[in-house]
């Protein structure tokens, strides 16, 4: 499941920054999250910070008020101060060593907007985006986009700048822009509560929740000391920040990517051994082991090349590949399901003989899982298979005892390595609060996942200094093919995980989100129903306002003959069926055996029972990865899916 919901398409096209790399300049006198169109915080104390000599003062002004700090030891240097009233524009002027003027800042509410993918997934990549990006200039928005960032000890800056919300601004960057699902949340705030919007999208696609934690916690939790242990090894050793072992280990033991790579075109490789794709390893004597080898295949194209794009397309490969052309890095994955295509950048081919070598490391099987689909794709949309005869060599024989990496992903998933690039530079800017969209990573461990969702609002609110600021999760829409008898999986652990960590940390919150989402699309298009959802649980808990928040939840159960009284709060307005049918209700008696059951409303109550089952002891509700999800109250939000049974979860023995 872990591998099935890993989003990687976008990410590997570009490989993530090192945070080491971003602050080994020299560090500026103001931190890089405060620039031009920037929101400070309303209500109270904004820190501004950044680096200067030693004893070296700076002072921060705005409206008439200001007020200075002297740098430490270590450069930092902090300043406090009350930002003046709602609204704006303001001019803030920071002056020490020199001067920076920030222009055109507002005060309001600044949000941080956390996660993976689909929290980063852009809105021009969502549902009725060309209308939507008409339609969104809105200069009481502003916009920041943390760029990515791997640091393997506390991050220095940020970097990013912010951005007044308009049709192209909102598209500028990034996979079709800015997080539609944050910009659909501060819009709601903004037109609802008519005060500025600061919102930060702070979030990278495929991570798990152990990259967003520090690794205080993550010790703590246990399981984790080896990974934390291995990234402090890299940093004391000055090593690249990948935030993949994976990385480091082609790094050490891949000969084919030392010095003069075997992607060169000019490489002698006569004495490699002729291979076919589908048999490859077979045939270089590794068979069903570990292990890393190269292939290289020589291809000519015509004169002129077609127009337009060019895209080599792998099919699945097991478990990472990496595509060279003419010794151009062209894409790598390390997501065994995601067909692999990769563009191919301007100007790498030419008319005649080019040269394609692709790197693959596999731990078993034949690496190559659809080789009849490896081929070129010209911009004229001509299809050229490379079925070879290819080129092989074995670079890398890792059979025991030969050390495996501690993981097998070639991005950013060792423990903490995002919250201290990412998440650690930020604070302690004043926010209001933060919004998070992400599980899909951890669908395999729904059980630790409340442990460690837990454990990292902690540490989120620990680093920004502001109390139990609010905290606001999606609940995961639906997505897979609906199961035709009841079942469980990780996706039902991890939204029941989720819904237990809103109900029990302070001051957070569930918006739901099961009745979206696509069967075959884990990115689903519909994005404004999370947005506004999520507004809806801050307009109601952070400002108080009379609004409806969440969708009926279970409350308590009571006994009938041959059937289950089950009893809902937040049945506001009344329980409705949005749909044909009431469902997707499911009753077992003492031998755990489930079976679908009759639901019928009954005031704020759902009375289930099933023929099936003469005795029912407990029942469950939308209790599979995609649902049908069709109880709501009157106010239009859908119930929490539940159940009423403590049996073993699905991912409860992983």
């Amino acid at each position: 499941m872990n591998r099935l919901v890993s989003f990687l398409a976008l990410l590997l096209l570009v490989p993530l920054a090192s945070a080491h790399a971003a602050t080994a300049k020299a560090r500026p006198l103001v931190s890089p999250i405060f620039s031009d169109n920037m929101v400070l915080q309303r209500g109270k104390p904004n820190t501004f910070w950044g680096w200067a000599k030693p004893g070296q003062s700076v002072r921060v002004t705005i409206s008439g008020k200001s007020a200075v700090g002297t740098a430490g030891a270590d450069h930092l240097w902090q300043v406090k101060l009350l930002p003046p009233a709602v609204g704006g524009p303001y001019t803030v002027t920071i002056s020490g060593p020199e001067t920076v003027v920030l222009h055109n800042v507002l005060v309001g509410d600044v949000w941080l907007c956390g996660g993976q993918s689909n929290m980063q997934l852009g809105l021009g990549e969502t549902l009725n985006a060309a209308a939507e990006i008409r339609a969104a200039n809105h200069p009481g928005i502003r916009l920041f986009t943390v760029a990515n960032h791997v640091s393997y000890g506390r991050g220095t800056a940020v970097s990013g700048t912010w951005k007044v919300c308009s049709p192209t601004t909102i598209t500028k960057d990034g996979w079709g822009g800015f997080s539609a699902v944050a910009y659909y949340f501060g819009l709601k705030l903004h037109r609802d509560l008519k005060v500025p919007i600061g919102l930060i999208q702070d979030c990278v696609g495929g991570t798990p929740v152990e990259s967003w934690m520090s690794p205080s916690s993550l010790r703590k939790a246990g399981g984790y000391s080896a990974r934390l242990d291995e990234m402090d090894r890299f940093r004391k050793e000055g090593l690249p920040e990948y935030g993949s072992s994976l990385m480091h280990w082609l790094d050490r033991y891949d000969t084919g990517a030392a010095g003069a790579t075997w992607g060169a075109p000019a490489l002698d490789d006569h004495d490699w051994k002729p291979v076919t794709l589908a048999h490859a390893f077979d045939e270089l004597g590794l068979g069903d082991e570990p292990g890393v080898a190269w292939f290289r295949l020589h291809v000519s194209l015509p004169n002129p090349l077609p127009a337009g794009p060019t895209t080599i397309r792998l099919g699945v490969v097991d478990k990472m590949d990496t595509v060279y052309v003419n010794d151009h890095w062209t894409g790598a994955s390390s997501w065994v399901e995601n067909p692999r295509v990769y563009p191919i950048g301007a100007g790498v081919l030419h008319p005649g003989d080019n040269l394609i070598a692709i790197r693959i490391f596999k731990l078993k099987g034949p690496g190559f899982r659809q080789p009849d689909q490896v081929r070129l794709v010209l911009g004229n949309g001509t299809s050229m298979p490379l079925a070879g005869p290819w080129r092989g060599r074995l670079s890398v024989d890792a059979r025991p005892p030969h050390p495996l990496p501690l993981d097998f992903e070639n991005f950013p998933t060792m423990p903490a390595v995002l919250f201290q690039g990412m998440i650690e530079p930020l604070a302690p800017l004043a926010i209001s609060g933060a919004i998070w969209y992400q599980g899909e990573s951890n669908a395999d461990q729904a059980s630790r996942y409340r442990s460690l969702l837990t454990a990292m609002i902690g540490d989120w609110r620990t680093v920004f200094e502001q109390g139990n600021f609010p905290f606001y999760i999606v609940s995961l829409p639906a997505f897979m093919h609906r199961s035709a008898t009841p079942t469980d999986d990780g996706w039902t652990d991890i939204r029941e995980a989720q819904a237990q960590v809103a109900a029990t940390v302070p001051n957070s919150a569930l918006a739901v989100t099961v009745d979206t989402g696509e069967a075959d699309n884990i990115h689903p298009k519909l994005k404004q129903p999370v947005g506004d959802r999520l507004a809806l649980c801050a307009l109601a808990h952070y400002y108080k306002l009379p609004v409806v928040c969440s969708g009926p939840v279970f409350a308590s159960l009571e006994h009938q003959p041959g059937a289950l009284r089950l009893r809902f709060t937040h049945a506001n307005g009344g329980l409705v069926v949005h749909g044909q049918t009431l469902g997707e209700f499911s009753v077992a008696g003492s031998d755990r055996v489930w079976h679908w059951a009759t639901a019928k409303i009954d005031g704020d109550c759902v009375i289930v029972s099933s023929p099936e089952v003469h005795d029912p002891v407990a029942a469950r509700y939308a209790w599979q990865a995609n649902p049908e999800a069709t109880l709501f109250n009157g106010a239009g939000l859908p119930a929490v899916p539940f159940r009423t049974d403590t049996w073993p979860e699905a991912t409860g023995a992983k």
